[in-house]
């Protein structure tokens, strides 16, 4: 139970109120006490009846004096724009004189007088015509409400029966329900691009006043600027160099702006926790701006280099009392592992140091991915669902009833997903130190841990030194330097829902091009938006080559999907670990429907060619028990290939690939028996969990790999071609015209149903592709057409005499492998596309 009041405490630490958990929330989904027990259950708080009236007015109060504060936010946030355009409105002629004879100002000088100008007006415009948005559609609710109530008055209803029936309720809680928390978190989150500007400030004035004093064009232009004063037409004259400190000031304002709006919206109010996130954010950047200290303090390393913060973010720590929830910061020499404590009560938020080790020396090696136990596998799986539940509350609630109520169910919400947070994540990151120390992270996305790796990788071949820390000072300045402020949660992430996607998303890994050299490949297909269900997958393994293809589809039910980001692994020969060799992200547009759409994402040197459609629905919900993967073994093939969404199953195109990999040159090969034990295990991993399959045959001996294919055909309650068009096949072959034979043999063929024919084709072609090696692996057509015609080929009924009946299974075999006219298998449906492609770099 540690382990989840130190996720809860992060939400308290970062000023995120948190309800008690009420009985309700996780006791309806867990039973088991030993599980799930808070010692935050208390008896739910109400007020008293008498304060209830009270509490309401001083809440409405507020809300309006909130109004009054963002409308005087939206008027400064124009005046700012139309002074940064201003400040914009020489830089077109300056640079067009740059390249004659007598330039005012040189390129140099235009880039750094203009240096992030373009990219603060852009970031203010965005943040004002939200604002702008959100402040008219209030108003427009308000108008609609201030005429229900006039009729009703107008009617002789009194005030007081007015408020029983709830419209000067519904009045109130239009402002309540106008949110702009996230649009301050997304302004204040890009206070980097201040970083640079400010940075470059006193270069830009330097410029300005040289060239003020040199030349006489430039002096006209920088003492007569003239800026339009708000949304009138009158206009207010600026000097250049006053201009400049327009953003400066800003910054200042931004964060006296946030704190005046703060103290204006009521505690449970939902932009409450994401407007302190963002006064917090926005504190923080000004004093890293006024205080110059930790660049004075900071070490210097090998060839000049400074410490500096290179990436930080949230993580799951793997440790003997089982996992913890900890903020991991990368430097330029370290990794550093931090709790999070304090930050309530008015107190500051304080880090507390876990553990650190360098960088010099270290070990990083992805683990792989653990399956988790069948316990915490179902409790993970309850968990889902309960969330399920609680999104369903909040969108429904939010119709109905006051949004204090649909703020409970919000938070409780929180709390499931921090819980799953830490107990899904199931990829490992391992560490391992030069003096014997290693640890190891616990991550659910692989883009994510390549977020992490890659640049600890980098960074660790870039160290030739240790220089020890002082732990104390690197461990208090975490909360100034620290980029990422809380755990990503769905649940926390405000914003229009129409930009997100809920519903069924579809993904065709089709082909990538640009390997350096031949290798085996798979992608990870993975999507944000909350983890109600499986929102990672993979493609099987494709065969050694410079452009593998796999046309091979993957469904998601997502909820809030805003972003596709896909992984590329390469199996090298000689190489017993995985190598990432590119990764790469796709906005996901809701307007995708009906047709697929082609992408093609680069990716370094690889392209990823990739199609993708929506289809728009509600979400059914997620089950609380364990779903167990469908067998594939001893089911019909039709079957198989329905649920896998492919023609051509995959445990046929897995152990084909597999002996084409490194099998044709293995004597005997369909013909030599591997170990009937390993055969049977591999069989079991077909049926119970395609992902381990699929690595099982790639470390399985070759000759188990080809006899747990045998073995498919062979189990099929069906052959592979139907027992209906035996008699067909064998008047074919009675046919005495070699060119009638053929044309008979080939419409039977066509007369199988699409799985069955295109697996048969997908076979014939590789057992043709074998025999092409035969003075290595002495199978010849007549040899292949032996061992698989009596499992490809049976009657409807069985006969005493099998001599007659055997003959027909081989000569048909045969004769199809000897056939030149033999189709070109799909190993996947065609897809319905559109005509337009995206490039995505």
């Amino acid at each position: 139970m540690e382990l989840f009041e130190e996720a809860l405490d992060y939400l308290k630490d970062e000023n995120v109120a948190v309800e008690p958990v009420t009985p309700g929330l996780l006791e309806e989904v867990f039973t088991d006490d030993g599980f799930l027990q808070s010692p935050m259950r208390t008896e739910s708080f109400s007020l008293p009846e008498v304060g209830i009236r009270h509490a309401r007015n001083t809440s409405e109060d507020m809300l309006e004096r909130r109004l009054v504060v963002l409308r005087g936010i939206l008027n400064s946030e124009e005046l700012y724009l139309n002074e940064l355009e201003t400040m914009l409105i020489p830089m077109k002629p300056l640079k067009a004189t740059a390249g004659t004879s007598q330039p005012v100002l040189s390129c140099e000088e235009i880039q750094t007088v203009f240096f992030q100008v373009p990219e603060l007006l852009a970031l203010h415009r965005d943040f004002y015509q939200g604002l702008k948005a959100r402040l008219e559609g209030a108003m427009e609710l308000n108008e609609g409400l201030g005429s229900e109530l006039h009729q009703g008055a107008f009617q002789g209803v009194s005030t007081e029966e007015v408020q029983e029936q709830g419209l000067v309720a519904e009045q109130g809680k239009s402002h309540h329900l106008l949110t702009v928390g996230d649009l301050f978190q997304k302004l204040v989150s890009q206070l980097a691009t201040y970083r640079g500007y400010i940075d470059n400030y006193e270069s830009a004035v330097e410029v300005v006043r040289r060239c003020t004093q040199s030349d006489p064009r430039f002096r006209t232009l920088a003492e007569s600027m003239r800026a339009r004063k708000g949304s009138d037409s009158s206009k207010s004259e600026y000097t250049f160099e006053a201009l400049l400190y327009k953003p400066l000031d800003r910054v200042t304002k931004t964060t006296l702006v946030l704190h005046d709006l703060l103290s204006h919206t009521p505690p449970e109010h939902h932009d409450a926790p994401l407007l302190q996130e963002a006064l917090r954010i926005s504190s923080s950047f000004l004093s890293g701006l006024n205080e110059t200290s930790q660049c004075k303090k900071a070490v210097t390393l090998s060839k000049g280099m400074r410490r500096q913060l290179m990436h930080d973010g949230f993580v799951v720590c793997l440790c003997e009392n089982g996992r913890s929830l900890r903020h991991l910061f990368l430097y330029t020499d370290l990794l550093l592992c931090v709790k999070l404590k304090g930050g309530s009560l008015g107190r500051h938020c304080q880090y507390r140091y876990c553990w650190h080790m360098p960088l010099f020396g270290l070990r990083v090696r992805w683990a792989g991915e653990e399956e988790h136990l069948p316990d915490t596998q179902q409790r993970i799986s309850c968990m889902k669902a309960k969330m399920y539940q609680l999104r369903q509350a909040v969108r429904q609630q939010r119709r109905g009833l006051h949004s204090r109520f649909v703020d409970r169910i919000h938070k409780k919400l929180q709390e499931c997903e921090l819980w799953l947070l830490t107990h899904s994540p199931n990829l490992s990151l391992d560490l391992h130190s030069t003096s014997g120390k290693s640890h190891t992270l616990l991550m659910s996305s692989l883009y994510e841990l390549e977020e992490w790796r890659e640049p600890i990788d980098r960074l660790i071949r870039e160290n030739t030194e240790t220089v020890p820390p002082d732990l104390l000072t690197l461990t208090n300045s975490c909360v100034k330097l620290r980029m990422t402020q809380q755990p990503h949660l769905e649940s926390l992430q405000s914003g229009n829902a129409d930009q997100s996607l809920c519903g069924t998303l579809s993904v065709v890994v089709h082909s990538a091009c640009g390997l350096q050299e031949p290798a085996c490949m798979w992608v990870r297909v993975e999507v944000d938006g909350f983890d109600f269900f499986s929102i990672r997958e993979q493609t099987h393994s494709s065969l050694s080559s410079l452009e593998p293809q796999w046309n091979q589809e993957i469904s998601f039910q997502v909820d809030g999907a805003k972003n596709l980001r896909v992984v590329c692994i390469t199996q090298l020969e000689n190489c017993p670990e995985d190598m990432v060799v590119g990764r790469g992200s796709v906005k996901l547009d809701p307007a995708i429907t009906k047709k697929w759409k082609k992408l093609h994402l680069s990716m370094a040197q690889l392209d990823l060619t990739l199609s993708v459609k929506y289809l728009p629905h509600p979400l059914d919900p997620p089950s609380s028990t364990l779903t167990q993967q469908l067998p594939v073994f001893c089911v019909p093939i039709g079957v198989v290939a329905q649920q896998e969404g492919v023609l051509v199953p995959h445990v046929v195109r897995s152990c084909v690939k597999e002996v084409e990999r490194r099998g044709l040159e293995e004597e005997g090969i369909y013909r030599t028996s591997g170990s009937a034990k390993e055969i049977q295990l591999l069989k079991h991993s077909f049926n119970t969990n395609l992902r381990e399959a699929l690595k099982g045959v790639r470390s399985a001996e070759i000759n188990v790999v080809s006899g747990t294919l045998k073995l498919y055909f062979r189990d099929l309650p069906e052959p592979l071609v139907p027992a209906d068009l035996y008699q067909s096949l064998k008047k074919a072959l009675d046919l005495p015209d070699l060119a009638s034979k053929q044309s008979a043999l080939l419409h039977v063929l066509e007369l199988c149903p699409n799985a069955n024919r295109n697996t048969l084709l997908y076979l014939l072609h590789h057992l043709r592709r074998v025999s092409e090696k035969v003075e290595v692996n002495k199978m010849s057509v007549m040899n292949l057409a032996t061992v698989f015609g009596p499992s490809l080929l049976r009657p409807p009924a069985p006969r005493l005499d099998i001599s007659e009946e055997v003959v027909v299974q081989v000569q048909v075999v045969y004769f199809y492998l000897q056939c030149n006219d033999l189709p070109t298998p799909l190993t996947s449906l065609p897809l319905d596309t559109e005509d337009e492609q995206d490039t995505i770099m």
